[in-house]
């Protein structure tokens, strides 16, 4: 559909070069619209709206001109610093618009709808947004808009019968053109109606009412009104009746009506102003034929022309005003199958209108002024002779009707500030979801280099010489770290660099490789055991990706929180809720962190969390975790691979915990164990699981972290969307699967991802789309989901699984070096003193 489009728009543009060419020589200002319709521009004409994220609002002709004034002017209030561009396609509307609009920043002929013409003048311009006004749409210029992501709001929109019968027969082309359009601010009901039918979203449209009767350019002193009769000649008369936007065929039934008037109102006075100023010839030459003498506006203007029966309006965008004057108005364009035009100008006025029954352009319009007798319907010449006269023979008729119009206009404003507020909901809207989808896509391309970076270190899916290059590279600069490693160790364990000690039981806790091991849960379980056992203990953390900064930072001093997720990084804050008594503090210097601990919390024993490289401090037991589901990541160190020390540095645990060893292939566990023995025989081992625990909602893990949920059968053949932002996802999509969950979709951010709201926004978005029943989430991401996110009601649940560390072979070895160790440290402590 869109071919044939072009091809019958390119073929009209042939056919009618010929007419261009007579309108060139007749029609002043010709000529410089259809160079701007091919994209030549004044110079400076685009120099305030060219790449500046206008607002960018498109009205056809002088109607939509009228419509769009009040538009800009409340836009210019709600966007005081947003340049905003005003297109038109008509000579008169260029006229009017330069001559009613002066808060636009630009003016310019809209480009014609040619496939590579409008995109080229929409790429230049770059609005922020578009607003056609009424049933301004174009499709290759709203296929540029969806392809440049700019989005499209329809203001004042109107949709006739007519219209909705032939849009129909545009098929793919009218779906794609409702698509492109992100709101519809129609005018009426019917309007509203009309669009939907046409394939609007009906959660999309709105009706905001009609902007005309917001007008103000048409306001009218009395002062101005009495300079507009002098200047017209019409002074002294007995009464004035304006026929406006006449039509071929209407001229015959006005000068009959005026005829008709002029029985009772021997000096009443006509003013008739022709839809086309290219038939003010013709119509003169009616009127003349009628016997009537007539006088062009442009003749009275010059002092050229002198009082007559019938002044014939030849100026562009005056009528509005002029309506001012009139005591009985005829819209035109009613009597003939044309559909009439707009009645709200001369109503603003508070005049009494008379219109013929072919009203179905502005059917809403017509029918409110119809149902409050504010507007009179004819159907032939005769009726327009009898109620014209009839008005002007009844004044207190005409007064009514007067007052009515008045009364409508003022109870009808309004529309124009709506659409302005509407207009912001949608930028906002729109720009959130714009930076959503930046970070989205920051997300994705670091999630893509974090992809491939793996891919690469364990030379998986990446081929080709710059891999090769890349990879030896990267080995050259793991040897310097490895150097450089072993130097550092080799110093403190030679004794020329001094470590410090705490006063009381050390314990650090960590891993030889990057990636989740399971360190926050085990660190949990650890502290759990040991205050059971009667001990005072702390968990030191560094504070990875804390915003707060300083020595010694306060997570939690075991009765009170005293940071956020934020503040404190998502690690220690999980480890304080869940541990409500005990004491959480932040650091990068262990060492001052311990000594805090030990003075104001009387720490007997310190946890450090992830603490295995933590060299500077000494511990009493060094614990080791390794992942028996990515086992000793692929051998290499740090950035070849991804361990942060050789295999060989097993050698100084005391204690090496294989993780998820049910998750782990066959073999896994043994060759880990053997790998052990082989650097450090002495080193005990044990094995643990991370059982889940049950899935707590969101809003319930907030107030209760270590609630008892919901029991994980619950989950089980259930369609579910994983999503996380932590070290190791696979094994968390791995629990989920070992539940029975049904894993529709899995989300996988970069580890220790922050969320946005808007981001989550678009996570229940595609959850509802996939129609999953849960969403689930671990508990590391649920310290950086924002707090609005809980407490909103989504129509897919979340729920936090919770899990909880399980000892199996070797635990009681295991209990039993715990308790030997922190006795014999106990009694030499109390020896001490």
């Amino acid at each position: 559909m869109q071919i044939l489009y072009n091809v019958a728009g390119l073929l009209i543009v042939l056919l009618i070069i010929p007419m261009f060419l007579i309108r060139a020589v007749r029609e002043r200002g010709f000529v410089e619209r259809i160079r701007q319709s091919f994209g030549f521009f004044p110079e400076h004409a685009l120099d305030k709206a060219e790449k500046t994220d206008c607002i960018w609002v498109h009205a056809a002709s002088v109607g939509e001109i009228v419509a769009t004034s009040p538009l800009i002017r409340e836009f210019r209030k709600e966007f005081p610093k947003r340049p905003i561009l005003v297109s038109v396609v008509t000579t008169s509307g260029y006229e009017m618009a330069n001559r009613i609009i002066k808060d636009a920043d630009a003016i310019i002929y809209f480009p014609l709808d040619l496939p590579w013409l409008a995109g080229h003048v929409l790429k230049r311009i770059r609005p922020r947004v578009f607003l056609p006004v009424e049933t301004e749409l174009w499709p290759n210029f709203l296929k540029t808009a969806r392809k440049l992501h700019i989005p499209v709001m329809m203001v004042n929109g109107r949709i006739s019968d007519k219209s909705v019968r032939q849009y129909k027969y545009l098929r793919s082309l009218l779906r794609d053109m409702i698509g492109t359009v992100k709101v519809f601010a129609m005018q009426s009901p019917i309007d509203a109606a009309y669009i939907k039918r046409l394939g609007a979203p009906e959660e999309l449209v709105t009706v905001t009412g009609n902007t005309k009767f917001d007008q103000t350019y048409t306001d009218v002193s009395a002062e101005e009104k009495e300079t507009l009769i002098e200047a017209m000649q019409l002074a002294g008369s007995d009464g004035i009746f304006l026929a406006g936007s006449t039509h071929r065929g209407e001229e015959a039934f006005v000068l009959q009506a005026f005829r008709a008037v002029r029985e009772t109102h021997k000096k009443a006075r006509l003013v008739i102003a022709p839809r086309e100023l290219l038939r003010v010839a013709e119509v003169s030459h009616i009127c003349r034929n009628a016997g009537f003498s007539v006088a062009r506006r442009t003749e009275l203007q010059k002092g050229e022309g002198k009082a007559s029966d019938v002044v014939i309006l030849d100026t562009i965008g005056e009528l509005g005003r002029i309506y001012s004057i009139a005591d009985v108005v005829y819209v035109g364009g009613s009597l003939v199958p044309h559909g009439g035009h707009n009645i709200l100008e001369p109503a603003a006025h508070g005049k009494a209108i008379v219109v013929g029954h072919n009203m179905f352009n502005f059917k809403d319009t017509h029918a409110l002024f119809m149902k409050r007798d504010a507007c009179i319907t004819v159907h032939d010449a005769a009726e327009l002779s009898r109620e014209v006269a009839h008005l002007f023979d009844d004044p207190s008729h005409r007064r009514r009707m007067e007052k009515e119009s008045l009364a409508i206009v003022r109870e009808n404003k309004g529309a124009s500030r709506k659409s302005a507020i509407l207009l912001r909901e949608m930028l906002d809207a729109y720009e959130s979801q714009a930076e959503n989808l930046h970070r989205v896509r920051a997300t994705q391309k670091l999630t893509n280099f974090q992809t491939y970076f793996i891919d690469l270190v364990h030379s998986k899916n990446v081929d080709g010489f710059f891999k090769n290059v890349l990879l030896l590279v990267l080995y050259a600069f793991s040897i310097l770290y490895r150097l450089l490693l072993n130097a550092r160790l080799a110093g403190y364990r030679h004794g020329l660099f001094a470590r410090k000690h705490l006063d009381c039981f050390v314990i650090s806790l960590g891993n030889v490789t990057v990636g989740g091991t399971g360190k926050t849960p085990t660190a949990q379980r650890l502290a759990r055991d040991i205050r059971s056992m009667g001990y005072r203990v702390v968990i030191l953390n560094r504070g990875y990706r804390a915003k707060w900064r300083g020595e010694v930072g306060i997570v939690s001093d075991g009765g009170k929180l005293h940071m956020d997720a934020a503040e404190a990084g998502d690690e220690a804050y999980m480890l304080a809720k869940h541990l409500p008594d005990v004491p959480v503090l932040i650091g990068t210097e262990r060492a001052k962190t311990g000594r805090y601990a030990i003075e104001h919390f009387g720490a007997q024993v310190a946890i450090l969390d992830d603490g295995y490289q933590h060299w500077q401090l000494a511990r009493d037991l060094d614990i080791l975790l390794i992942d028996a589901v990515n086992v000793f990541g692929n051998g290499h160190i740090l950035p070849r691979g991804t361990l942060r020390e050789p295999i060989s540095h097993i050698d100084r645990a005391d204690v090496c915990l294989l993780t998820k060893v049910d998750q782990a292939e066959d073999g896994a566990c043994a060759y880990i164990k053997e790998t052990v023995k082989r650097y450090n025989a002495r080193a005990q081992i044990v094995e643990s699981v991370h059982h889940p625990r049950c899935f707590v909602p969101l809003a319930e893990w907030y107030t209760n972290i270590a609630g008892e949920g919901i029991d994980v059968s619950h989950i089980k053949g259930k369609r579910i969307m994983a999503v996380s932002a932590i070290g190791n996802p696979a094994s968390f999509e791995q629990t989920l699967a070992s539940l029975g969950a049904v894993i529709v979709e899995s989300l996988r951010y970069p580890d220790h991802h922050d969320y946005t709201m808007s981001e989550m926004t678009g996570v229940f978005g595609q959850a509802e789309r996939r129609d999953v029943e849960a969403i689930v989430i671990t508990e590391k991401d649920a310290v950086k989901i924002p707090a609005d996110v809980a407490r909103q009601k989504w129509s897919v649940p979340v729920y936090v699984i919770s899990v909880e560390v399980a000892f199996g072979e070797g635990a009681q070895a295991w209990d039993a070096l715990l308790e030997e160790n922190l006795t014999a440290w106990s009694a030499q402590k109390s020896a001490k003193e």
